[in-house]
């Protein structure tokens, strides 16, 4: 019973490993990379859409995007759906494309980014820390009630925060990855 529960918190614990690195490719270092703007939600045709499910998104420079709608007739809505969004780059308009310029990244700005990424690993950790107790938790009642016995607890204690070790390293890997990203000029 108790390794079908370690099982499933190392399930989630990996889960939050990756809701992390797909926040953290949001975040925009001095490259340009669709994945800045194909989660972009776009008010089309009356229903909030993903970008990437609305337009061809490509990289042909390194410091531009170039997002290519298969109906020129939303090309306002995307617009609008950039300015909206937090990614704070302005949107240019070319006909039928919508250009994005990602101008390179100031000292300043980088050091916000990497406070934003500590963030975001922060919460991370805390997420896979609460998995763990929850679990720890579970663990010491069924000890309590006699449906697992002292050594098997224990074992299984050491196991649980085997995985979460493993976890909290992996959120640390990405983050640094990513910073040190950021921090390249």
């Amino acid at each position: 019973m108790s390794s079908d529960q370690l099982s499933a918190a190392e399930h989630k614990m990996v889960r939050a490993v990756e809701i992390l690195e797909r926040d953290l490719q949001s975040i925009r270092t001095g490259r340009a990379s669709t994945s800045l703007v194909e989660r972009l939600v776009v008010e089309a045709y009356g229903t909030p859409t993903p970008l990437n499910s609305l337009a061809g998104i490509s990289v042909p420079e390194a410091h531009q995007i170039v997002i290519q709608p298969w109906d020129r007739s939303i090309l306002t809505a995307i617009e609008k759906a950039i300015i909206k969004s937090d990614i704070g780059l302005v949107p240019n308009v070319d006909g039928s494309v919508v250009r994005l310029n990602i101008p390179p990244l100031t000292e300043e700005r980088r050091k916000d980014l990497v406070k934003q990424i500590h963030k975001r690993m922060e919460e991370a950790r805390v997420e896979i820390r609460n998995l763990r107790r929850e679990i720890a938790d579970h663990l010491k009642k069924e000890e309590h009630d006699g449906l697992l016995g002292t050594d098997e607890g224990r074992r299984e204690l050491e196991q649980l925060q085997r995985i979460t070790d493993k976890h909290i390293a992996d959120v640390e890997r990405v983050g640094l990855v990513k910073e040190q990203e950021i921090m390249e000029v």
